[in-house]
């Protein structure tokens, strides 16, 4: 499913409160597992935020399968943003009504997005979920609603932020169990190495910049390296100036 031109970043930087967060970033996004890795304040989270549309580039541009990721009504099927957070997406009071958000978005009748959800929930093992209200539901459950919210809209890639995040053990596996078995092109952003690991590339992002950016193995390496010897030397000690 992993077609299209993928997300190209051409010459993009984002710059707020006057200060640089993203710098010069040109990037051609196609591979089926992308991981996205770097410290905090690297500027991951604002990578995802100018991939996702929901800022816009102060220098250069970026396109999502040929189109500007602003365009929310192009991006219902090219693109799908499954936050760390799932209480700032969750936007409904029960599962039903969440999940048929999208569709009726697409243009799809209430009949016709009822029975595409409920199709999905068989699917997915959880039918038993339809009538459930939202804040009943555990994180990793909600987490899990989000996720499919997204399936039911089909998009060519997911952006993920830091999925694993805030989630225990069991909960961890089968979402990762998951995500392995999707079509869709997955962008992980993630500071966990452990998270990416299994991906066909790793960028590397430090002080909004491109570090590295190559096979996971090598890329990861560094990366870790370069983390264990900040640790060594007390980096966060220096109170701001």
């Amino acid at each position: 499913m992993t077609g299209g031109s993928g997300i190209i970043l051409t010459k993009a930087g984002v710059t707020l409160a006057g200060k640089p967060i993203l710098s010069d970033l040109t990037l051609t996004l196609t591979e089926p597992r992308i991981g996205i890795v770097g410290r905090n304040g690297s500027g991951k989270t604002t990578l995802l935020r100018l991939m996702a549309g929901l800022i816009a580039p102060s220098t250069g541009q970026v396109s999502v399968d040929g189109a500007a990721p602003d365009d929310r009504k192009a991006m219902l099927t090219r693109l799908g943003i499954l936050f760390q957070n799932p209480d700032h997406q969750i936007l409904f009071p029960t599962v039903a009504e969440e999940l048929g958000f999208g569709l009726r978005q697409m243009g799809q009748t209430e009949a016709q997005a009822t029975a595409a959800l409920r199709a999905l929930l068989a699917a997915e093992g959880r039918s038993h979920w339809e009538k459930a209200a939202t804040h009943t539901l555990s994180q990793g459950q909600r987490h899990y609603l989000c996720l499919m919210s997204i399936l039911l809209m089909a998009p060519e890639t997911i952006l993920l932020d830091e999925p694993f995040a805030g989630l225990d053990l069991p909960t961890q596996i089968r979402l990762s169990r998951r995500l392995a078995a999707l079509p869709q092109r997955l962008i992980t952003i993630s500071h966990d190495p452990a998270a990416v690991a299994r991906c066909d590339r790793v960028i590397w992002l430090d002080a909004g910049r491109i570090k590295a950016d190559g096979p996971a193995a090598p890329t990861l390496a560094a990366f870790t390296a370069a983390m264990a010897e900040l640790g060594e030397r007390d980096a966060d000690t220096d109170l701001p100036g």
